[in-house]
Parts: structure tokens; sequence; C-alpha cells
């Protein structure tokens, strides 16, 4: 659990680093973010794609592979992520998304706390399912990580472990 918490610590860091970095490049000249301009997330991810690419010193053809490979981990750490440090966006969950098995077992303890005359076993099914749903989780994070294990360079693995990519 204090791996995970690391982790998903780590990566929000390194997430809000990237972010300030390239919205300051991309504001210095008012472009972008910066003053009189609107951020756009497309253009965002590019920037992050184009560093991630430089970082792992891979080719167009390469990147082009191991994007997807990417994008499927990130997306599963994200959903392994769901509820933790009290929940983003708030008990409602995404805005206008739909909410995964780990985001609906959240919710549903908090409910549960939130009623002070909630038995025990009813608070002790609801943990059993959340529980359940963070281990089912982690086992997806992993399985998206294989495919992008064994695809990888020593090197460009090294990166991506310390990027939070990969554990």
């Amino acid at each position: 659990m204090k791996q995970f918490n690391w982790l998903a610590g780590t990566t929000a860091i390194l997430t809000l680093v990237l972010a300030g970095s390239t919205l300051a490049q991309a504001g210095a000249g008012g472009g972008p973010g910066g003053p009189g301009g609107n951020f756009d997330p497309a253009q965002f991810q590019q920037m992050m794609m184009t560093r991630m690419k430089e970082q792992l010193g891979a080719s167009d053809d390469e990147f082009k592979v191991l994007w997807p490979k990417i994008e499927a981990v990130q997306t599963a750490q994200r959903d392994a992520r769901a509820g933790a440090f009290g929940g983003f966006g708030g008990r409602g969950g995404p805005a206008g998304g739909q909410q995964s098995a780990m985001q609906l077992a959240v919710a549903d303890l908090r409910q549960a706390l939130d009623k002070k005359d909630t038995p025990a076993d009813v608070l002790e099914k609801k943990l059993t399912a959340l529980r359940e749903a963070r281990a089912n989780a982690r086992k997806k994070v992993e399985e998206a990580q294989k495919p992008l294990k064994e695809l990888v360079t020593l090197r460009q693995e090294a990166t991506l472990v310390s990027m939070g990519v990969l554990d």
C-alpha cells in the first residue's frame, strides 16, 4: 500500500511538473495557456508525448507502437487511483464521465459511512467490495504494464519506471 501511495504521489508530482513546464513554455509568448491564450488539451497531450518520446530515445515508428500501450497503463493507473486522496472531483465522480468499479465502490462505502446508523455488517460488506475493486484495479495495471515491459529496452524500462508508468 505504501508503494502504491508513493507511486500515485510521484505520478501526480510528475504530471504537475510536466504541466507547469509545458504551460510555462507555451505561455511565455502569450500563446496557449499564457496571457490571453486558452489551454488546449490536445496540444498539451502532444507536448507530453513528444517529451516522453525524447526521454525514451524512441524513433517515430517505435513510439507509434509504444504509445498505445503507455496510454493503456496510464488509464489503468488512473482507474486504480480513483477515490484516493478523498476522490478528486467530489463525490459525484468525474464530470459527465462513467464511473469505474473503484469509484462506485468508494462512493457506496462513503454513502454508508455518511449514515451514522449503518450496521457493521453492511459496512463490512462495502469495505470488502472496495478492497476487491482495488485489487482488481491493481491487477489491471499489472496486465497493462506487461505488454509494455515486453517491448522496451532496459534503458526505456528504467525511464518508464522513473516516470511512474511502470513498476
